[in-house]
């Protein structure tokens, strides 16, 4: 079995990660697509990160029916900092009948290269990466991180562009913003996902 992993803190999970999620389940010969909901870290703490077992089950209520998405705790038992190189080795060997990949946007490739060990990451791998337009914040971030010349790693056989996946400008601190001001986020989360939120005074 062939399993992509989409690795945010998803705070919230919204429609822009479930097009995307769907997209790689649905369009390339990933037979799954498994969300790995990110641990807070506890030196960096943020006032706006919900609860981890919050994030989890967010993710769990908005792709419950969906049995070509699974939601993910694995880095909540790894040691902080998470590093992918450390997640990938120890879901192989938990689960070594399963060739694991990574999803990410063009904009964390850009940066791939700061990545521990992303080398190895590369020799096992396959990479998905899907089409991202930032926000001015997000493109000032990687400028300040320095990235790679544009198609550097483009040439990589391991790397997958997925060029027609829709690409969403929605991003989880619109929507926290969104709510915080009392704005109409329903279209933006799945019903679910909104009705948890609400019901539960998140991000207001």
């Amino acid at each position: 079995m062939k399993v992509g992993l989409y690795f945010g803190t998803f705070n919230p999970i919204h429609i822009g990660h479930l097009v995307i999620s769907n997209y790689m389940a649905e369009y390339t010969d990933l037979d799954q697509v498994w969300l790995v909901v990110s641990p807070q870290n506890p030196l960096k703490k943020k006032k706006s990160l919900l609860a981890d077992y919050h994030r989890l089950a967010l993710v769990k209520v908005a792709i419950d029916d969906n049995d070509k998405l699974r939601a993910s705790d694995i880095e909540f038992k790894m040691p902080l900092p998470s590093y992918t190189a450390d997640t990938l080795a120890y879901l192989k060997q938990q689960h070594p009948n399963i060739d694991f990949s990574i999803i990410m946007g063009e904009d964390n490739l850009r940066t791939f290269h700061k990545w521990k060990n992303f080398e190895r990451i590369l020799e096992q791998h396959q990479v998905y990466v899907y089409p991202r337009v930032l926000t001015m914040q997000e493109e000032q971030e990687v400028q300040e991180m320095g990235s790679l010349p544009d198609n550097e790693l483009s040439n990589h056989p391991k790397i997958i562009f997925c060029d027609d996946a829709p690409v969403m400008k929605v991003s989880a601190s619109f929507i926290r913003q969104a709510i915080k001001d009392g704005k109409d986020v329903r279209y933006l989360l799945t019903d679910p996902v909104h009705q948890y939120v609400d019901e539960m005074n998140f991000y207001k």
